[in-house]
């Protein structure tokens, strides 16, 4: 009878495990496609810049 609780115990800890797992792992997916807009944002940001001061040497030359 022991062995029937304490299984039953591990079953209900590993669930919710498992869905720690999910929750964590999605939330990290959000965070990488966060941290992947960002860096096309600084990318676009970076070329602007680049465009910027192409420009002001072409007025100053």
């Amino acid at each position: 009878t022991q062995w029937k609780a304490d299984h039953e115990a591990l079953k209900s800890e590993n669930e919710q495990l498992k869905t720690e797992l999910a929750s964590v792992s999605g939330s990290q997916n959000e965070k990488e496609a966060q941290i992947a807009q960002l860096r096309r944002e600084l990318e676009e940001k970076d070329a602007e810049i680049e465009k910027i001061i192409a420009q002001v040497e072409a007025l100053l030359s």
